[in-house]
């Protein structure tokens, strides 16, 4: 069974899953992730939960999302996917104090942090750090700044965007990201050129 990319697979979401998958293939590898447990954070349309769950079947992957409409975009994908290790997402906000999952051994964020408050990003951290007080990963992916350098023309033009559409939003500087991290016990370990004048960021728990 092929997972579908209609409607409810953005473009985008597409367009980036293999060299997203590419990294999470090397850092979640077998055997010290086998059996293990990721928490998809702002999950969206499950495009990206149905295809990483497929091609990493050593582990649970758990999506989440805050929005009913996303979640139930997630669960048509769990279903169509039918897959023993992707369960149906849950209702997870990541500024609620209490979270649906107490436990996990890496959290993967992927286009949330620029379209939402920085209160979210900061929430992010603290909840990944009671999901895995001893050790883990925390991977995000999106539009990020480098000491003020938005990298691109069009990333300047996409963070003047945001902020007319919500004074709340806007792309983040790395720094701001490894400072907060290091607040919460996790250390950047890569900064990664991606697609699109995107990068990723890991981060290990210390």
């Amino acid at each position: 069974m092929t997972v579908a990319s209609g409607p409810r697979a953005p473009a985008a979401a597409v367009r980036n899953a293999a060299p997203i998958l590419e990294i999470l293939e090397r850092i979640l590898s077998p055997p010290a992730f086998t059996g293990r447990q990721v928490l998809e954070i702002a999950a969206g349309s499950g495009y990206h939960a149905a295809k990483f769950a497929r091609a990493l079947p050593h582990l649970s992957w758990q999506a989440s999302d805050p929005d009913e409409e996303s979640r139930a975009s997630i669960a048509a994908s769990v279903a169509e996917a039918a897959l023993p290790n992707l369960p149906p997402p849950l209702a997870l906000d990541v500024c609620d104090p209490i979270w649906p999952i107490v436990t996990a051994d890496a959290v993967v964020c992927i286009n949330m942090i620029h379209i939402s408050p920085w209160a979210a990003t900061l929430a992010l951290f603290e909840g990944a750090r009671r999901l895995m007080p001893n050790a883990g990963i925390v991977m995000t992916y999106g539009p990020y700044s480098i000491d003020g350098d938005c990298l691109a023309e069009s990333n300047v033009a996409f963070d003047q965007s945001l902020r007319a559409r919500n004074s709340s939003w806007g792309i983040r500087d790395v720094a701001q990201l490894e400072e907060v991290a290091g607040e919460w016990g996790f250390k950047l370990a890569e900064t990664l050129r991606m697609p699109a004048n995107n990068l990723t960021l890991i981060f290990q728990r210390r």
